[in-house]
């Protein structure tokens, strides 16, 4: 038996244009979360449906928009998607795009991003587990299910047993960041690396797949659970103000498991 809750939801920043949802959400009993519909929740720590942990806490399921939200059809062939056991670590990413746009436009940028790497890059889908824009609304990228360890295509050798979630915007040095949209990156780390007890300010060991990355095919490579892609990849991806609130970011995750 499914539990529907329903809710009237404004996305933050929206009432600039006067934008208002109604939102349904639906839950599975365990606590799972149906990526293939509209996923409408409380960011913050008064949501329902939690994911236990291993050691008996609880972090709170985010709202997340599925695919749907900003597929409007422009979907490609793809193969099934791929799957780790588990994801221990997190990389933070921008999309190095423009910063100006209006959050209720994210989803036609979602989809030119899509385009980009699904069409004309002919990847196998959007590389990025997750988007975050400057509102703090997360928009679920890759298919195969929001609460599952889907291997992503955004951080070159270290695609298994991690998530990508990309701040829509470009934040090089100089660039204010959002609150919304850290405060909800935080949220998302929380809950993420919360399903495999893992805490935000820890290192993990991943081992690296791919010879171009920063760590030859085959290295054991200690990094921080909570990453930006210029830590596994030779970019300068974040950029460099949103590396600098990958601390902060950590600590708020950490505070929201319970830690």
């Amino acid at each position: 038996m499914r539990v529907f809750r329903v809710a009237l939801c404004c996305a933050p920043g929206a009432a600039a244009v006067g934008l208002l949802l109604l939102c349904a959400t639906t839950v599975d009993p365990a606590g799972s979360v149906r990526a293939d519909r509209p996923l409408y929740r409380s960011m913050m720590p008064a949501a329902a449906a939690p994911v236990r942990r291993a050691s008996g806490a609880q972090t709170e399921v985010p709202l997340i928009m599925s695919r749907a939200n900003w597929l409007a059809g422009a979907a490609y062939t793809r193969p099934p998607a791929r799957y780790a056991d588990r994801v221990d670590a997190v990389f933070v990413h921008h999309t190095d795009s423009p910063n100006g746009y209006d959050c209720a436009d994210a989803p036609r940028v979602i989809r030119n991003l899509y385009a980009g790497q699904a069409d004309a890059r002919q990847w196998d889908d959007i590389g990025y587990n997750f988007l975050v824009d400057r509102c703090g609304t997360i928009y679920e990228g890759r298919a195969g299910g929001a609460d599952r360890p889907v291997v992503g295509a955004h951080t070159q050798g270290f695609n298994r047993r991690t998530a990508g979630i990309a701040a829509i915007g470009t934040f090089t040095a100089g660039m204010p960041v959002p609150k919304p949209m850290t405060d909800s990156i935080a949220v998302l780390v929380a809950w993420k690396l919360g399903m495999s007890d893992i805490d935000p300010r820890s290192t993990v060991r991943l081992v690296s797949t791919h010879s171009l990355s920063k760590f030859p095919a085959g290295t054991s490579a200690l990094l921080k659970a909570v990453s930006g892609h210029s830590d596994g990849y030779y970019t300068h991806c974040p950029g460099s103000a949103l590396a600098a609130e990958l601390p902060a970011i950590r600590e708020a995750a950490a505070r929201l498991q319970g830690r």
